[in-house]
């Protein structure tokens, strides 16, 4: 009937395992929407939406072709290597790395019924937003070209780099994702926000479940 509004599916059945995640109702994309923070990844069998915001971080959106299964990483942390400089010396007090997130999305999805290869993989992210220090958005994408090169999976898409954040809205069941550059002054915040959760990942190296972006 027209005028009447459709109803959020409160109930749709989440994957065990990411109860935990914060679900909410999307008016514009008119379906249920997940928020994937830093050092989180979920995974979906159903119609949602997976969102997100990178700055120097870098999220793989990786899809199963033909079961219509997909998720979504969100790491800031790559494989400590080089200098001990200071993201170095944060990354080594970090409980996650990309390797980690990396490898709990791919045996996530498989157990949700995905098979390797049908993998779709596109990767977003590593933006230049903390410019006094190394380029943390450069290691984080270097790292995740290698990985799924050694994992023999299959780039199909990467929007990476640059020197802005990105809002990031993946869709698991088509594998579609939609990418927003950010250019006004939240370029600022993103990067204030990142600093602060390099300071909480020095001091929490377990945890770090504020909500930043």
């Amino acid at each position: 009937m027209a005028g009447v509004a459709i109803a959020p599916d409160k109930n749709s059945v989440v994957l065990p395992g990411f109860e935990h995640l914060r679900r909410f109702w999307d008016a514009t994309q008119r379906c249920m929407t997940v928020k994937v923070l830093p050092g989180e990844f979920y995974v979906s069998t159903q119609e949602e939406m997976i969102s997100t915001v990178l700055g120097s971080c870098v999220s793989a959106c990786i899809h199963d072709t033909e079961r219509g299964i997909g998720g979504m990483n969100h790491f800031m942390l790559p494989e400590p290597v080089g200098e001990r400089d200071s993201w170095s010396s944060a990354v080594g007090r970090a409980a996650r790395y990309g390797s980690d997130a990396m490898e709990q999305l791919i045996n996530a999805i498989l157990k949700a019924g995905g098979r390797r290869e049908n993998f779709s993989v596109k990767i977003f992210g590593g933006g230049r937003v903390l410019t006094h220090m190394t380029d943390v958005g450069q290691r984080n994408v270097s790292f995740v070209r290698r990985y799924l090169e050694a994992e023999g999976l299959k780039l199909r898409a990467a929007d990476v780099g640059d020197i802005y954040p990105r809002q990031l809205q993946f869709f698991p069941v088509s594998g579609r994702v939609r990418v927003r550059q950010l250019r006004t002054t939240r370029d600022n915040e993103l990067a204030a926000n990142e600093q602060q959760y390099l300071k909480r990942l020095a001091n929490d190296p377990i945890k770090g479940e504020v909500e930043l972006f």
